[in-house]
């Protein structure tokens, strides 16, 4: 999860139980049963796509609407801000507990920003979708193909600009960073934008309450909402 809707760091919080050790949650049981957890109401949902496409906007507007949808809380190696809280914003970890999360397979999917790890807890996942929770999961490029590979059945989600002109007036936009951030992040939404194939399915942000509808529904498992193929929303 990277480079990226995590690091973009602008995702409601929600509040999340930890009890394991050191107050993350519990280590993994065997990957293997992942796939244990596939039918209606179980299929976890993963939402991608390139910086500035607006994942964290629509994740917002989506658990403000439907708050009975679960978003996994990650797990970072970067130091806690003022006012965030460790198991609401993120769990917070050394570099040594991350690399016990990563031996013992305690994280579906990890990847490396800015000099900080960040990681989606494995057991969360599961113990949700066995539940029969709507998961969502809004992770970059790298973490959503660790998943395809770990989770086969996960339905994979891109969300794209309605142009690309559209995805660079957003990331100017902000106004919130300097060019040679921009550059970077224009260059690796060139990769982001060319890995949509790999996807399920595409949702073009043109209205961020179109986007949601559309997610409830791949999550209610809607047969009509799952066709593959790019989809204007």
């Amino acid at each position: 999860m990277t480079g990226t809707s995590r690091p973009d760091e602008s995702r409601a919080p929600q509040k999340t139980a930890a009890s394991g050790s050191g107050g993350f949650p519990p280590p993994a049981g065997d990957p293997e049963k992942a796939s244990a957890f596939t039918g209606p109401g179980r299929r976890l949902t993963v939402l991608s796509g390139p910086s500035g496409v607006g994942k964290s906007t629509v994740v917002a507007e989506l658990r403000r609407a439907h708050p009975e949808v679960w978003l996994s809380v990650s797990v970072t190696t970067r130091k806690p801000r003022p006012g965030e809280t460790h198991g609401v914003e993120y769990f917070f970890a050394d570099n040594e507990e991350f690399d016990g999360l990563i031996a013992s397979g305690g994280l579906l999917e990890w990847a490396e920003f800015a000099g900080n790890r960040y990681g989606t807890p494995r057991t969360p996942v599961l113990d949700k979708l066995a539940a029969g929770v709507p998961t969502l999961l809004e992770i970059d490029l790298q973490g959503a193909r660790q998943v395809r590979a770990t989770m086969p059945e996960a339905l994979l989600v891109f969300l794209a600009p309605p142009s690309w002109e559209e995805l660079e007036k957003r990331l100017r936009g902000r106004g919130t960073e300097p060019e040679d951030v921009i550059a970077r992040r224009l260059a690796a939404g060139r990769i982001e934008m060319a890995a949509e194939q790999e996807f399920d399915l595409t949702l073009v942000n043109t209205s961020v309450q179109d986007v949601c509808h559309r997610l409830i529904a791949l999550m209610a498992d809607a047969p009509e909402a799952s066709r593959p193929g790019r989809s204007p929303s």
